[in-house]
């Protein structure tokens, strides 16, 4: 059993191109809905579909990262990932419920997968500061469709949470990993030489 560094780069990577993407798709929805033309509506429609596929890719491959540290952090620590395995996936697409459950879970796989760690406090608080981002962010973009969208102001602190949650999400996909390489580096046996 390995740390999931391939799916880790593959989620950080897709989290940084959503995030891009989600600037812009938001930039494009402003200038249309200041100055409504074809082209105005266009341009939003093509960036909002860049910005769905990339999101929709970010999501799955972080949920794949995310369940197979999770399996990884109940062999680590058996008795922790108390969940089944289907609510560490479920609990992050059941709107309310993925405003703070999933962080409770992240923070779970964390803990287990480091037990011990002088850092712990640490990375609690990188993963609670991720997690005020990322919620910060939807509800905000949640309450600017009410506005209408075109407040700059409102648009730069709901795109600032954006990129800073995409930021954090990335740390956090980065600390969870090296914690379980780590700890799987120090579980497994080492090959005795011939002699």
């Amino acid at each position: 059993m390995n740390a999931p560094w391939l799916l880790a780069r593959f989620a950080q990577v897709a989290i940084a191109a959503a995030a891009v993407a989600d600037v812009f798709r938001a930039l494009a929805l402003r200038a249309h809905e200041l100055h409504p033309t074809n082209a105005s509506l266009n341009e939003f429609g093509f960036r909002s579909m860049v910005f769905v596929n990339l999101m929709t890719a970010a999501a799955v491959v972080f949920l794949v990262w995310f369940s197979r540290c999770r399996r990884n952090a109940r062999v680590l620590s058996p008795g922790t990932a108390s969940q089944p395995g289907m609510w560490a996936v479920v609990a992050w697409l059941i709107p309310v419920v993925n405003l703070w459950v999933p962080r409770w879970l992240v923070l779970e796989v964390h803990r287990a997968s480091g037990p011990g760690t002088a850092e712990k406090g640490r990375d609690e608080v990188l993963v609670n500061v991720w997690w005020a981002a990322w919620a910060g962010h939807t509800v905000i973009a949640m309450a600017s469709q009410f506005e209408g969208g075109t407040s700059m102001p409102l648009l730069a602190v709901t795109e600032a949470l954006n990129l800073a949650a995409a930021v954090l999400a990335m740390f956090v996909i980065q600390r969870i990993t090296a914690l379980q390489g780590a700890a799987l580096r120090a579980t497994s046996p080492t090959p005795v030489a011939a002699p």
